[in-house]
């Protein structure tokens, strides 16, 4: 919808991929601070969850120098050690592990050693060696009577096709899916249904506020559908710049909207300020320096003003459908208690944040709902003084 989209799933770093780079407690905390912003940022799709932005960051930081106890498993550990000087877990062997000492790959053919798409997929032979150990201690401790850890501060996910988190994938796109669908209805209603004006522009003053934040919607969950697919620099970034750029945008149309400013200029006024913010945190972000703790700040303040802006506007105005705002705000606020109550992913799969991601797509059909319906009732408004001066 609008704003900070996952403050509640920041509460540990299980939207962090299994990194073998960290080690110990200052490892440990900088990337769950990573984790932090992550799901944060994604909350920057809705706006309904902001009321609980401040007391799940204070939960946050709790335990940040506490090595997981996965990563912190003598077994694990001498498991990763083994698998970098062989190339081995138990009898599964890894080509790209295989060099000798020109560090020329061992196993035959270049196009015998991997596949393009799993080249792509950077899986190294470093994040195979994590991955496997941690799958194998796991079964380990499941025949023990022993539950699942953390590893890195995540839990112990079952790739499907080379993907990391396959569940929140899929429901990541059908998110993308939803967004699309809203926003394609919205064009619809105004181009083919709605009067418009003798220019044939569109009646409702916000149309092409709302055609880019569908765009930027849309491509704020494709990013999210990639990063947890796998969880890479590039990914990362993309992932934490789409979703900042949305939040920043979504404070500018709610701003906007709640205020009713149609004037163009003073629309500029508004949106330059909050434009040039949003722009310099994201190039801050990706050419200075990956700050997550300044980036949830950041979010954070976004996204409770939003909140701010949309439950006062809901609870003054007229509007017919401010129920449906509220429904929206109400709801999303329920589903934060699958990002508070965490627990290990069943059979591997599926976690309480992907249940999250879950409830996020009826919640994201209502908020279109909303954006359309006051696409009528202000187009109706207009057009009714219209004929009245006539």
């Amino acid at each position: 919808m609008w704003g900070i989209a996952g403050l509640a799933g920041a509460s540990d770093a299980r939207e962090r991929s299994i990194s073998q780079h960290i080690d110990g407690c200052v490892g440990e905390s900088h990337r769950r601070r990573g984790a932090l912003t992550h799901t944060t940022v994604l909350f920057g799709k809705m706006l309904y969850l902001h009321w609980a932005a401040f007391s799940l960051a204070l939960s946050c930081f709790a335990g940040f120098c506490n090595a997981s106890a996965g990563d912190a498993d003598p077994i694990y550990r001498s498991c990763i050690e083994q698998c970098r000087n062989s190339g081995c877990v138990g009898e599964k062997c890894f080509l790209h592990c295989q060099f000798s000492s020109d560090e020329i790959s061992t196993g035959g053919p270049w196009y015998m050693q991997e596949s393009l798409y799993l080249g792509w997929k950077q899986w190294d032979c470093q994040s195979d060696c994590s991955y496997y150990c941690m799958i194998d201690r796991e079964r380990e401790r499941e025949a023990l009577g022993y539950g699942p850890v953390k590893y890195y501060g995540k839990w112990p996910f079952k790739r499907v096709f080379g993907c990391q988190e396959p569940v929140s994938v899929a429901l990541s796109a059908l998110n993308l899916a939803t967004h699309f669908h809203g926003w394609l209805s919205f064009l619809i209603l105004l181009s083919y249904k709605l009067p418009s004006k003798p220019n044939r522009r569109s009646y409702y003053g916000y149309t092409s506020l709302w055609h880019i934040y569908g765009l930027l919607s849309m491509n704020s969950w494709f990013w999210s559908a990639v990063f947890h697919s796998r969880d890479v620099d590039l990914t990362e970034k993309l992932d934490y710049s789409s979703a900042v750029a949305l939040l920043g945008y979504s404070l500018i149309v709610a701003i906007l909207r709640s205020f009713n400013i149609v004037d163009e200029a003073a629309r500029v006024m508004v949106a330059a300020p909050l434009v040039a913010f949003t722009v310099t945190h994201i190039l801050y972000l990706n050419f200075y320096k990956m700050d997550y703790g300044w980036n949830l700040r950041v979010c954070v303040i976004l996204a409770v003003a939003q909140l701010l802006i949309w439950v006062i506007w809901a609870g003054m105005t007229r509007h017919p459908l401010r129920r449906k705002l509220w429904l929206v705000v109400i709801g999303g606020g329920l589903a934060m208690l699958l990002e508070i109550y965490d627990f290990p992913p069943y059979h591997g799969y599926v976690d309480a944040h992907a249940l999250w991601h879950a409830t996020t797509i009826p919640l994201t059909y209502i908020w279109w709902s909303f954006i359309k319906g006051d696409a009528e009732y202000q187009t109706s408004d207009l057009t009714n003084k219209k004929h009245k001066k006539h």
